[in-house]
């Protein structure tokens, strides 16, 4: 893999968060990326929320997915899992009460730190009127929902200041879509189709025993899977692109807001599901030289 690096003249590393959004764990390691496990190991953890918006604003005050450990306060482990912002921004003076009284982290980078930031996100429950456009220099709901590689080509580092960049990557959330794929092959599910045509009247994720009407088979259920594993098979290429742009000093996670249910105990989906499946997320992390 060419990785394309270029001198800085500042101190500390370019961040990436990159949320394959609704991609479950196994499906992530049943595409089995080579380009991704490059950047390390890959960790099954789990998220705090089952649903995008809610789940980003984890991200955005600083909690990445976590690994459920017993036998710890809760107040220990946030503080020493905020201390790995040191490895990911390449210093070693950030503390966790770095973070108040905002907490929130693109305002933290930005001002505490000089960074550059900037988002661009594929899913309209993220767009640049919600509250979760705040702190960044740039912030953008693309075109297409399901187009990384778009982002790629709209993504600048600058020579001066680090850059923070996140992007929510759409191709792993329903319809499961690449983006040359014509939008009449998609998968059309009653009450789910589309990416929330209507936020006041559909159902993101439900019990496939609510609907009255016939709704899956297991055929079904099991063709919508392996289109998200398709899905991270075609974004482990576009990451390659990724590692190509981003400059010398950059670090990269890749994990994702939720997961998502293919029929497991009746369910399909995310949102409102309490199912271990929706919670359980990929997680790998590291440094490009």
């Amino acid at each position: 893999m060419l990785i394309r690096k270029r001198s800085q003249p500042f101190s500390g590393n370019n961040y990436i968060l990159v949320i394959f959004d609704s991609c479950r764990y196994d499906s992530f390691v049943a595409a089995r990326p080579k380009v991704i496990k490059q950047l390390g190991k890959v960790e099954a953890r789990w998220s705090y929320a089952s649903w995008t918006s809610p789940s980003h604003y984890n991200f955005l005050i600083g909690l990445m997915p976590h690994t459920s450990p017993k036998h710890v306060y809760a107040s220990e482990y946030y503080k020493n899992d905020f201390l790995k912002f040191n490895e990911r921004l390449g210093r070693d003076d950030i503390e966790f009460k770095s973070l108040v009284p905002k907490l929130y982290f693109p305002a933290f980078l930005k001002e505490s730190l000089g960074y550059q930031t900037h988002a661009k996100v594929s899913l309209p429950v993220l767009n640049p009127r919600t509250i979760l456009n705040h702190g960044f220099d740039s912030y953008k709901l693309m075109d297409k929902h399901n187009d990384m590689r778009a982002m790629l080509k709209e993504m600048s580092f600058s020579e001066e200041k680090p850059s923070f960049h996140l992007l929510n990557v759409g191709e792993t959330h329903y319809p499961y879509a690449l983006p040359d794929e014509p939008a009449e092959q998609w998968p059309r599910i009653s009450g789910v189709h589309g990416v929330f045509k209507h936020l006041d009247d559909e159902v993101v994720g439900g019990k496939i025993i609510m609907r009255k009407e016939k709704f899956f088979d297991n055929k079904k259920l099991e063709d919508l899977r392996q289109r998200q594993i398709k899905a991270v098979k075609y974004l482990d290429r576009v990451v390659e692109e990724l590692f190509d742009i981003a400059p010398k000093n950059t670090y990269i996670t890749i994990t994702a807001d939720h997961g998502e249910l293919f029929g497991e105990a009746g369910y399909f989906g995310h949102g409102p599901v309490q199912h271990e499946k929706v919670y359980q997320v990929p997680f790998v992390e590291g440094k490009i030289q």
